[in-house]
């Protein structure tokens, strides 16, 4: 527990009317980590919000611009800590768990991710659609980057200080975790998922999740993520198809022309040869963006490094 008192930590709570839970949640988490700085930013709240989470002994902000993203992305601007807690202020997630998450990040974990899904979440959860679109993000992102990542949307994490300061926020809205996920998966950092009892909403707090649009932006941000993260296999499968199907239209022509000697279907022999050309372009194009990206990713490393290294020496010079 010394080692965690060293640190300076931030708990950072993002809120948009939540007067019935922010108080409690606040609460919680002071008394879970009792020298942590607990920061709520309102992202434009109509109720009580940021009065209670004051009286309870918060440092309140302002976050004009409307969306999760946005309110986490001024936060990861604002802020420095060694180590940041990110929950809601909806009393789903638990507080007490925030202590063994910050141990993790100690032990060199630059991101651990609250996995809600291998306990309580199918049980208390009582959104079914919710319950389908966490699966099928689940199974979208871990079989198109190969891993086992259990609960990819949760919004309980434990961050580095490098993590935090190298990630480039681009969501406005709920789809962030999902964004962070991928990024994490792609740059191959260390994360570690820490199974947590989540507990559904208390009677009369409403979700702000849009089941239909959220879910459509979510999957939006995916198929943008695999396009920019993983260029060749994207494009490269596409022009596979596109190629497959030219030279498919190609060989039947051919194979008229070989029985008849004529070329009976001109704009089909013409529209094969273009697909087989797209094709084509669409692998090279592939072959590009993906040496592109591997740049992107050594430009990361060095990113990270220096981060680690500000963090190096802002210790040293605290002592």
């Amino acid at each position: 527990m010394s080692a965690i008192t060293d640190q300076s930590i931030a708990i950072l709570l993002p809120c948009y009317n939540e007067e019935l839970t922010i108080g409690k949640v606040v609460a919680d988490f002071k008394t879970a980590l009792p020298d942590a700085t607990v920061y709520v930013y309102d992202n434009n709240s109509t109720d009580r919000t940021a009065q209670i989470a004051t009286d309870a002994g918060a440092v309140v902000r302002k976050e004009p611009r409307q969306g999760k993203g946005n309110v986490i992305r001024s936060m990861f601007e604002d802020i420095d800590a060694d180590i940041y807690i990110m929950a809601d202020g909806d009393d789903t997630y638990p507080a007490e768990a925030a202590p063994a998450m910050v141990a993790k990040v100690l032990e060199g974990y630059d991101m651990v991710i609250g996995d809600r899904l291998s306990s309580t979440y199918f049980e208390e959860n009582k959104r079914p659609f919710h319950n389908f679109g966490n699966r099928l993000v689940r199974d979208s992102i871990n079989s198109m980057f190969g891993t086992h990542v259990t609960d990819i949307m949760t919004g309980y994490r434990a961050f580095s200080f490098t993590f935090v300061k190298t990630y480039p926020v681009l969501s406005r809205g709920f789809e962030v975790e999902t964004e962070m996920t991928i990024h994490s998966l792609n740059n191959n950092l260390k994360l570690y998922e820490m199974p947590i009892k989540y507990r559904d909403r208390p009677e009369g707090s409403v979700s702000k999740l849009d089941t239909v649009g959220d879910g459509i932006k979510v999957m939006s941000t995916i198929f943008r993520m695999i396009r920019e993260y993983k260029p060749l296999p994207f494009f490269g499968g596409l022009g596979a198809i596109i190629a497959i199907i030219g030279f498919v239209l190609t060989s039947g022509v051919a194979f008229d022309y070989w029985k008849t000697g004529i070329v009976a279907r001109f704009p089909t022999l013409i529209g094969a040869v273009m697909l087989v050309i797209a094709g084509l372009l669409c692998i090279a194009t592939g072959i590009i963006l993906d040496v592109i990206a591997k740049n992107d990713r050594k430009s990361f490393i060095l990113s990270t490094n220096h981060f680690s290294l500000l963090r190096r020496e802002r210790h040293s010079d605290a002592k």
